[in-house]
């Protein structure tokens, strides 16, 4: 995983907190939120719940849903995570896009998916800072999301996208929106393996923050995967890094640790 620093320009008094504490200490994020769910061992059942109960498509192992069927689960969840140590959690939105869920049929569910997400994790982060006297802090989690701009899907069409550029701008942006809505203190553009994607999500967020939104800090993470060093789109660490420096993420490597 790679992760960026710099401070911004211009900061709100928690961004500014945030970056101070960057400074002085190791923040810790959470863990993974599947295999926390695994232990559950929900049914399909327990995935539909009242509301999609009668729903077209089968919904179990589509945990962000969960949010809204389950809410008490992620939240126990989240502060499990909070009360081992983590600084941060993030919220339950790893596939919260309108092109991720578009596999379940659930597109039209998006922003309420991402708000109340950012609800939960935002009510666990607060408990525990109430509990602890520590403060706690939401990360809004914007996955890579299912396609990819830079590769085709077909070895037969090298030239064929499954997606688009504008396309996956107008998903990210509705998740964000959905994110800061619901309160969270910094947005996480996350486990990225291609550049593009990458791009997309910051432009959808920068437009945001230009035109509806005061900024909350950008974290970034990218991933390499495999010992070529490089992202599965072909950059190396310091191409991506070189790549995304213009969204002016704020999170520093030597401060990052997770739980698992």
């Amino acid at each position: 995983m790679i992760t960026l620093h710099k401070r911004p320009a211009a900061m709100s008094a928690r961004a500014q907190e945030i970056h101070q504490a960057l400074q002085e200490r190791i923040l810790v994020i959470d863990g993974a939120m599947g295999t926390m769910i695994q232990r559950y061992k929900l049914s399909e059942n327990d995935y539909r719940g009242e509301e999609f109960k009668d729903h077209e498509s089968n919904l179990k192992g589509n945990n962000d849903l969960l949010s809204l069927t389950k809410p008490q689960i992620i939240l126990e969840i989240h502060k499990a995570y909070l009360e081992a140590g983590a600084d941060l959690v993030e919220t339950n939105t790893f596939s919260g896009t309108c092109v991720a869920q578009a596999d379940y049929h659930l597109e039209h569910i998006c922003y309420r998916l991402n708000l109340e997400s950012a609800r939960l994790a935002r009510r666990a982060a607060d408990e525990v800072t109430v509990a602890t006297g520590k403060q706690r802090y939401v990360a809004g989690s914007m996955g890579p999301t299912n396609r990819t701009l830079s590769i085709s899907p077909s070895v037969e069409r090298p030239d064929y996208r499954n997606i688009t550029f504008d396309e996956l701008v107008v998903a990210y942006s509705e998740q964000a929106k959905g994110l800061l809505d619901g309160g969270v203190d910094v947005l996480l553009v996350e486990t990225i393996f291609d550049t593009a994607n990458a791009k997309a999500a910051l432009f959808a967020i920068q437009t945001l923050f230009e035109n509806e939104y005061d900024p909350v800090p950008i974290f970034v993470s990218g991933t390499i995967v495999d010992k070529s060093g490089r992202t599965l789109s072909g950059q190396t660490g310091e191409a991506f890094i070189i790549s995304v420096s213009h969204s002016q993420p704020m999170w520093p490597s030597q401060h990052f640790w997770r739980l698992r």
